[in-house]
């Protein structure tokens, strides 16, 4: 298969930019911009991880790609059609492929709807079934995420948690989706409710021959549960490689930050592993740092990180790292 014909999803200098300039001279500016020339490639039924701490662009980059907040600059390319230009109706075919499971199951499920009609409602939306048919179609797809099919005609608030981001789930499939992005689809769910919700993940994507993004802060989940890895901070790309190479030999001193901050299960590893110091705080994104962002936090930073912003490039063997120290 060719590499143009492997790649679904291909995001291309993506720039997402919230609130407003300075009109006046008292009134400072409001500009936020979440994410920052963002470009990556996502293939065909793979799990791509993108990981981050909290506040760093990964669900504004999510919703970006699925066309559910409008870049402010760049491209969306999905099988090879830029979605960025195309109008609702035109993105409506587009929509019953591309999916979303949000990070609050009960705040993404209408409390007045049966979940069996949550689940049926793309199924009609976009004519896939006719009303008659719908429920049948939805109890399979309860009976393919793990839960009761006959237990369609209850309430969200009758459900669990991890119920709940199962329907979620099945609402995400019901359009014969290809292409769905997780975002932090487990961390509002108990330690042993989140290992159910990721084994039926990996299994429906085998099954189903689906693609995943999946965005966590959680590296040792998204270590798991991925094939590559897209390490964010601050709205940009800072390193993206293999799971493998990414946690043996990580390249960029943030990514080897969240490596040292992940516990290990080996407990005399982790007895002799210094700790892990972290210098300061993340910085203001009304206000980040010129040049790399990670440097004021940086160990490693150099006169040119202060000055230079370092483009994400691609190294010999394919990974891409965005550090003046590897350039």
């Amino acid at each position: 298969m060719s590499t143009q014909a492997r790649t679904l999803v291909q995001v291309e200098g993506l720039r997402v930019v919230f609130g407003r300039a300075a009109r006046a001279l008292l009134r400072p500016s409001t500009l936020v911009v979440a994410v920052d020339d963002v470009t990556l490639t996502v293939d065909r039924g793979e799990t791509f991880g993108l990981v981050g701490e909290s506040g760093c662009g990964k669900s504004t980059l999510g919703r970006a790609v699925l066309q559910l907040v409008k870049p402010s600059a760049g491209r969306v390319i999905f099988d090879g059609t830029d979605l960025t230009g195309l109008g609702e109706r035109a993105m409506r075919p587009f929509r019953r492929r591309m999916q979303m499971v949000f990070q609050d199951p009960i705040g993404s499920l209408d409390p007045r709807m049966s979940v069996g009609e949550a689940v049926g409602e793309p199924l009609l939306v976009h004519g896939l079934k006719r009303h008659a048919d719908a429920m049948d179609a939805v109890r399979e797809l309860f009976g393919l995420v793990g839960l009761d099919p006959d237990s369609t005609d209850r309430f969200p608030h009758e459900f669990s948690a991890g119920q709940r981001q199962r329907v979620g789930i099945a609402r995400a499939l019901a359009s014969r989706t290809e292409f769905i992005v997780c975002d932090e689809p487990v961390s509002a769910l108990d330690v042993s409710i989140q290992a159910q919700i990721v084994n039926l993940l990996e299994d429906l994507r085998e099954r189903l021959g689906l693609t995943y993004l999946f965005i966590a802060h959680d590296l040792a989940l998204v270590r798991h549960l991925s094939h590559r890895i897209a390490v964010m901070y601050l709205g940009r790309i800072v390193e993206v490689a293999g799971k493998v190479a990414l946690c043996e030999d990580p390249l960029h001193p943030y990514t080897r930050m969240l490596l040292a901050a992940v516990p290990s299960t080996d407990r005399r590893r982790e007895r002799q592993r210094p700790p892990a110091v972290v210098r300061g705080e993340v910085p203001s994104p009304l206000n980040p740092p010129a040049g790399c962002h990670f440097h004021p936090r940086c160990p490693q930073a150099m006169r040119q990180c202060r000055a230079e912003t370092p483009a994400l490039r691609q190294r010999s063997d394919g990974r891409l790292v965005a550090c003046h120290l590897h350039h």
